[in-house]
């Protein structure tokens, strides 16, 4: 990461509480087909969150400490705040000298950019401005939150413009956190009773088919742009009594998690 970073725009999507089995699943039943001709391999990798809800979960992320692969570590980071005893930054880390990532990014010339989907980053709540409060310009509307339908799509919508106004010539890191996984999802499923691990996957469906607008818009900036794609944590649907997250199941710590690189349209 230490390399790219200039010369690569930087995208970040958090596909708010996405489960890995769900999304596992549909990439093998052939139901995220965008998804599947861009992930390394065409699979995800399997990931432990540094949380258990979006808010901690955020928090740990703008500090460089991405969900961490399941396999023993220690591994390097992407991207990491410069404090003395760091066993898991090295050589290829991107190592800032602020309290979070978009202000080491903005310190290396990058105009940051957050699109909020679910209630944490709703700005009508003094803590909906703390994550958002990061960034040098963020969006939050109805339209993007967890009851609306057609959320990413509204938020590829207002990203557009907003790249429209950014120079050429500065790099953007742009955040996106998507709301549509997130309970309710059922209204992804028509007749649906409650929310499932069927609403979640019909949910992951009408997200990949957001994805081509979303790649083409940032890679048609004339750089690369290099993509990191994750869950923030998972949630469930009746496993052993439970409902949500913000527990300790493994159900909820395993997330997928994939990054690559889009090059110029």
């Amino acid at each position: 990461m230490r390399s790219l970073i200039g010369t690569h725009d930087l995208l970040f999507v958090t596909l708010d509480t996405l489960r890995y089995d769900v999304a596992a699943r549909c990439l093998d039943q052939g139901r995220t087909p965008r998804l599947a001709a861009v992930l390394p391999g065409g699979v995800w990798q399997r990931r432990h969150t540094p949380a258990s809800f979006t808010y901690a979960a955020h928090h740990a992320f703008f500090a460089g400490f991405l969900p961490t692969p399941v396999t023993p570590g220690p591994h390097e980071r992407l991207f990491a705040a410069r404090f003395g005893g760091s066993e898991s930054s090295g050589p290829d880390t991107f190592v800032f000298d602020a309290g979070d990532l978009p202000a080491g990014l903005a310190a290396a010339g990058y105009h940051t950019v957050c699109l909020g989907g679910v209630g944490f980053f709703n700005p009508a709540a003094p803590l909906g401005r703390v994550l958002p409060g990061m960034f040098a310009e963020s969006h939050w509307y109805p339209s993007f939150g967890v009851t609306a339908v057609d959320g990413l799509g509204a938020q590829i919508g207002v990203l557009s413009a907003v790249l429209d106004q950014v120079d050429a010539g500065q790099p953007v890191f742009t955040f996106l956190n998507v709301a549509a996984l997130h309970q309710p999802n059922k209204h992804y499923v028509p007749g649906a009773p409650a929310d499932s691990v069927e609403t979640q996957a019909a949910a992951l469906e009408y997200v990949d088919g957001q994805l081509d607008r979303l790649f083409g818009l940032v890679a048609g900036r004339g750089r690369p742009c290099q993509v990191i794609i994750c869950s923030d944590h998972g949630t469930l649907y009746g496993e052993d009594g439970h409902v949500g997250h913000r527990v300790a199941h493994e159900t909820v710590w395993t997330v997928p998690y994939a990054d690559f690189v889009l090059d110029p349209a």
